[in-house]
């Protein structure tokens, strides 16, 4: 799996394998000791998503499990149903 940088993710747009828009990528979290990529955090969230009952940061920010993302290109592409 080739690897991914971080730097390359942000500002990205996330959508749904179905094409639904859920906002754009402006942070992440990761496990501090093993480096992994544990949850991206939205920004711009849409009226989609914050309808969705999804994690949140203390701050209400949207998190999304980045075991949910399928795919990266253009787009950040996630399975919805890995993310309820």
């Amino acid at each position: 799996k080739d690897k991914i940088y971080s730097r390359e993710l942000l500002g990205k747009t996330v959508v749904s394998k179905s094409g639904k828009k859920f906002g754009e990528v402006g942070d992440m979290i990761f496990e501090v000791g093993s480096g992994e990529l544990i949850h991206i955090v939205l920004r711009n969230p849409t009226t989609y998503t914050e309808r969705m009952e999804l994690e949140r940061t203390k701050e209400g920010q949207v998190l999304i499990p980045f075991s949910a993302v399928i795919a990266t290109g253009d787009f950040l592409v996630v399975a919805e149903e890995d993310i309820i």
